[in-house]
């Protein structure tokens, strides 16, 4: 991959949907040349911009999934399992004996959810299901493993105009569904495009989205392909943390670039962390000097993935994102 097109990925992460000009000004390049290459990144399935709910505002409770399952049915079952739309994040791991993937469900699960229907699958040997008490997420807790990362006056300049802090208390209703299915499928759609698909007046394309961004009620999702970025080894980090150091390691650990994910958890491990690294020997020197060094760290169970199946929200093949 181009340097170029880091640069440019790392402005979307910061900013899904940050406008090409903004983007190029950064940069010091055309608007031309940005747009051109992020249709050249969509197309070969490095990216995808989606925006999506926040958990927190539609009482939804967030769970993340192991799934013991016989390794002869683990292939079909993983499938199956990205294939619904309230699963996210689905991969197997443990030599592809496991399945780990994130669910939400409402404070009571219904018996159509995957936390009342897995239990009773005939693959399934063994079944846990933690539950998200605390995510340690900020505008700096993002993946930033790149390269080149940005300079912190490029980040300035491209968050310059970018809204900041809780602006609203908007709540997505029923009149919102078709705003929320296309930005669900390109979280970049222009407000031109949204009043098409809406037919809302451009005006109130605009201003509801405001409303719903600022209040935290959407947020804006980037899925990568990080082998199209040099990075192929990703884990699941479970660890075992003083209870009373918890809130200070989960944030520490969430600052650290290879870090994509850091969340307080129920269960024996209490403390779930997953990283992106280049390599194995890089994972190991994660494990060593990032994580071995703090001393709230009692244990640590390390389960590197083997097949992604699905991001956040975007199915994965051969590596790549698809589109459903």
């Amino acid at each position: 991959m181009e340097l170029i097109d880091g640069r440019i990925v790392q402005c979307l992460v910061q900013d899904g949907r940050a406008p090409f000009r903004r983007i190029a000004d950064v940069l010091g390049v055309s608007e031309q040349t940005v747009a051109r290459r992020y249709r050249a990144l969509f197309a070969r399935g490095v990216l995808r911009v989606r925006v999506a709910s926040g958990a927190h505002t539609a009482g939804q409770q967030r769970w993340f999934v192991r799934v013991q399952c016989r390794p002869d049915a683990a292939d079909a079952l993983a499938d199956a399992i990205a294939a619904r739309d309230d699963v996210a994040w689905v991969s197997t791991t443990s030599g592809g004996s496991e399945i780990v993937c994130v669910t939400f469900t409402d404070r009571e699960p219904s018996a159509g959810s995957v936390l009342a229907r897995l239990p009773r699958t005939s693959q399934v040997l063994s079944f846990t299901a933690c539950a998200v008490m605390h995510m340690h997420t900020t505008s700096d807790t993002k993946w930033l493993a790149f390269v080149d990362p940005l300079p912190e006056a490029e980040l300035a300049l491209l968050r310059g105009g970018k809204p900041t802090g809780l602006q609203s208390s908007a709540s997505i209703g029923s009149a919102d569904a078709a705003l929320l299915a296309e930005l669900g499928r390109d979280g970049r759609l222009g407000v031109v495009a949204l009043a098409k698909a809406t037919g809302w007046p451009q005006s109130r394309v605009s201003n509801r989205l405001d409303e719903l961004l600022s209040s935290g009620a959407l947020h804006v999702a980037i899925d990568l392909a990080p082998a199209e970025f040099g990075f192929h080894t990703t884990a699941y980090l479970w660890l075992t943390v003083t209870p009373g150091e918890l809130d200070a390691t989960g944030n520490a650990l969430s600052q650290l670039p290879e870090t994509t994910f850091t969340a307080a958890v129920t269960g024996a491990a209490n403390l779930l962390v997953t990283v992106t690294c280049r390599d194995i020997e890089g994972l190991y020197t994660f494990v060593t000097t990032k994580v071995g060094v703090l001393p709230a760290v009692r244990q640590v169970e390390v389960v590197p993935v083997v097949r992604r199946l699905k991001q956040s929200g975007t199915r994965v093949h051969n590596n790549r994102l698809v589109l459903d």
